[in-house]
């Protein structure tokens, strides 16, 4: 199902962001089944086993986040930026590493064979203990996921321009994966303290663990998959909402002249109706100019006038006595995150290093 997803030509990108996901929670469950059946019991086979790294769980997090804005949209790709959110797979790869510099050291005759349970001991532990940061990083995404549809489905309310978003889906996958950081948050108390960690593995092995992973496996390719397909499907029989040139050249100098005379966007409040109210349109073809011709969204429209005001606010004298965040406020912005967060997205720095650079300037 991973190789389908991965070559599937509908919405490859958010599909082979799945299939990696559905990779790395596949390579998790054969390692330790491997394990449990003898499956590497020649020297050969439990010495690449050791090597490669085959549980790579703290990928999952990133992947299933990546996917539910890929698959909301179409032109998303992950960013040099954003492939810091892989870094944090040097926990799953410590293992490796370890073993790779203990076959230096022997190479290099620093370390003895002698030594190797020594070196097998700190690994059982080390992997006993990485499973906190695994379960913390999984729920974080999921969360993050979460309000990432949240947020979508508040700003396609007013109209998608003919676009079908399968919400549902993307639901369901979060709630699967929440149910299942419950059943393991369960399983990870007892397993994390010594002296029932034994007693844990003895009563039920990992079966309370991997028989979800087994299922989630084959749902979300099987159901990935599905809604793969299904997806491309509607887009095609969707009609998209055409507008004359004339239309749209009127929408976008009603907005202009709604921002840059009247200053709208200075109102904290100012959401899609009360735009469509002060220039006389409609809300739908207000979100069909921004997201079709414009290639923006409203938030990021009317943000976008807020950071040029608080350029233009911050150099000035009479501005001193007032913080970054009052300045953001004098500028229409209501939440200080949200002004930090759109600010350095836009200029690629953060407020307080673009106000230290002007006032150099000047």
């Amino acid at each position: 199902m991973s190789g389908l997803l991965f070559f599937s030509k509908k919405q490859r990108y958010a599909n082979r962001l799945l299939a990696a996901l559905i990779l790395v929670i596949t390579l998790a469950s054969f390692n330790l089944y491997g394990a449990h059946e003898s499956w590497f019991g020649s020297p050969w086979l439990n010495f690449l086993s050791s090597l490669l790294p085959l549980v790579l769980i703290m990928l999952a997090g990133p992947l299933i986040y990546f996917y539910v804005k890929a698959h909301l949209d179409q032109s998303f790709k992950i960013t040099k930026k954003q492939r810091r959110h892989f870094l944090v797979v040097i926990i799953d790869l410590v293992p490796s590493i370890t073993v790779i510099i203990f076959i230096i050291g022997l190479l290099l005759h620093v370390f003895k064979n002698s030594n190797g349970p020594v070196w097998g001991s700190f690994i059982d532990k080390y992997n006993t203990y990485a499973d906190i940061p695994r379960w913390a990083s999984v729920s974080l995404y999921v969360w993050l996921a979460t309000r990432y549809i949240s947020t979508a489905k508040k700003q396609n309310a007013a109209g998608n321009g003919g676009q079908v978003v399968n919400y549902k889906w993307l639901q369901q996958l979060l709630r699967v994966f929440l149910v299942f950081q419950c059943i393991w948050f369960v399983f990870l108390i007892p397993y994390v303290i010594p002296k029932y960690s034994d007693k844990l593995l003895d009563a039920v092995d990992w079966y309370p663990i991997y028989i979800p992973m087994a299922i989630i496996v084959y749902w979300l390719g099987i159901k990935g998959y599905m809604v793969s397909q299904t997806v491309g499907d509607i887009k095609k029989t969707a009609a998209p909402v055409l507008l004359s040139p004339g239309t749209i050249k009127q929408v976008i100098l009603l907005l202009e002249s709604a921002m840059q005379q009247d200053k709208l966007y200075l109102n904290p409040s100012l959401n899609l109706d009360i735009v469509a109210q002060h220039t006389n349109l409609p809300p739908k073809t207000i979100s069909l100019v921004l997201n079709q011709h414009m290639r923006k969204s409203f938030n990021e429209y009317i943000n976008g006038y807020r950071i040029e005001a608080f350029k233009e606010k911050v150099v000035q004298p009479q501005m001193d006595s007032l913080t970054i965040a009052g300045i953001a406020y004098e500028c229409g912005f209501n939440s200080q995150a949200t002004f930090q967060r759109t600010f350095k997205q836009v200029t690629g720095i953060s407020p307080s290093e673009f106000r230290k650079n002007m006032l150099q300037v000047h």
